[in-house]
């Protein structure tokens, strides 16, 4: 006997897909707390259970040795990413992080279905995950004090901004620029300008949320941007009219607080993962039973496909790129890296219709229809210069920023 429920299917971070009754909220396959690493933080205790979904399969990598290494990559190479990753805390999924060595974070907190990365098909009980393996790494560290010193020269106070509100995301400074929060990117502070940074910092773009004055003050903001044209000056000693420091917060007594970057992508030095491929991945799943029907390539490596490896996978920002189904049987996606616009067959995952653009599309497309016409409409708004020597993706112009619109055959 066939019948029908109506049912909430949740693709997560860590490469799960959750199965539950619309209705009632329960699991529609088990759900089992199974036992995962301890954290060895001082004074920490993690919980020692996390909730593992019996069915459906993972669409994720949920580990990484050192047999799964970018084989794309010289030895040398090689052997260095090799010698990382065994020193390494690296127990899979749900390692805690620790302040004695690095940690791996798999498949990161950029991998899984980050970012929109899920569409389905009520018609079929068909649902289509846009997957990423993007193993990190992660270091905590005693966060000290943790107020914004009022004095010292004008450097130096926005180093203390810069060190609470934006070194996690950012990291440190370099002489090119700060990095963008998956590292992958040197921005070029300069070329932007101070209006620019003081609008981004106020109203927040992309993945960077607003700081408001109530967190960052006017004087702050001021202070932060004189840092960042000359990060040297900031330096503890630097010479400038120095003020009494003061600070606006203050650790509590007799408590340790760590904190820890959002993280550096485990990447090789031209870029390409650690890891290695497929890298970006869409998995097809029929709800109906929670099998896997498919899965199929998102995206190249256009260094790479011209040596003729094109199953790889886009590893570039594919977070940010969404996808969308249609009732005629088609899968629409951009992926960044390549800049390149997909249709997909959505019964096999084959590549039916590609068109490479000049800029970097982004976000989820929409379908629409006009006057009986069906339209697909990208946004492509990426347009990163890409760091020496990364061979990942292709630098955009922004000039051909916008909305890219396609007619739909009638």
């Amino acid at each position: 006997m066939c019948f029908w429920i109506d049912v909430v299917a949740q693709a997560t971070k860590i490469g799960f897909l959750y199965v539950f009754d619309r209705v009632t909220g329960k699991p529609l396959w088990p759900i089992e707390e199974r036992s995962v690493p301890k954290s060895d933080v001082p004074g920490e205790s993690a919980w020692p259970t996390q909730p593992f979904p019996t069915n459906p399969r993972p669409f994720a990598r949920l580990s990484f040795g050192v047999d799964d290494i970018n084989p794309h990559l010289d030895e040398a190479e090689r052997a260095r990413l090799r010698v990382i990753l065994q020193n390494a805390r690296n127990e899979g999924v749900f390692t805690p992080q620790t302040v004695t060595r690095d940690q791996i974070s798999v498949p990161g907190e950029f991998g899984g279905s980050n970012w929109g990365g899920a569409a389905g098909d009520p018609a079929t009980g068909m649902l289509y995950v846009r997957s990423s393996d993007q193993p990190a790494l992660h270091r905590l560290r005693d966060a000290g004090a943790t107020g914004i010193e009022e004095g010292g020269t004008p450097p130096q106070r926005g180093r203390a901004v810069y060190a609470q509100r934006c070194e996690s995301c950012h990291g440190q400074p370099e002489p090119a620029g700060i990095r963008s929060m998956d590292r992958s990117i040197v921005m070029d502070l300069k070329a932007l300008g101070r209006d620019r940074i003081r609008s981004t910092v106020r109203s927040g773009l992309g993945q960077m949320s607003a700081f408001p004055p109530a967190t960052i003050s006017d004087a702050q903001l001021d202070a932060l941007l004189v840092y960042l044209e000359n990060p040297a000056a900031g330096a503890a000693g630097a010479p400038g009219v120095n003020v009494p420091p003061r600070q606006t917060l203050r650790p509590i007594e007799g408590i340790t607080r760590y904190i820890g970057p959002l993280g550096s992508l485990f990447r090789a030095n031209n870029g390409l993962p650690a890891i290695g491929p497929p890298w970006a991945e869409i998995v097809a799943y029929d709800v109906n039973d929670g099998t896997i029907k498919w899965r199929a390539p998102f995206g190249t490596v256009r260094a790479l496909a011209a040596k003729g490896i094109t199953d790889t996978g886009s590893p570039e920002r594919v977070w940010r790129n969404g996808i969308v189904v249609t009732a005629g049987g088609l899968i629409f996606a951009g992926t960044w890296g390549d800049a390149t616009l997909r249709a997909y067959d959505k019964d096999t995952g084959r590549v039916l219709w590609q068109r490479e653009l000049e800029a970097n599309p982004e976000g989820i497309p929409s379908v629409y229809e006009v006057n009986g016409r069906q339209f697909v409409v990208f946004c492509a708004s990426g347009s990163a210069v890409a760091p020496e020597g990364n061979i990942v993706f292709v630098p955009g112009k922004s000039s051909a920023q916008g909305y890219h619109v396609f007619a739909l055959p009638p």
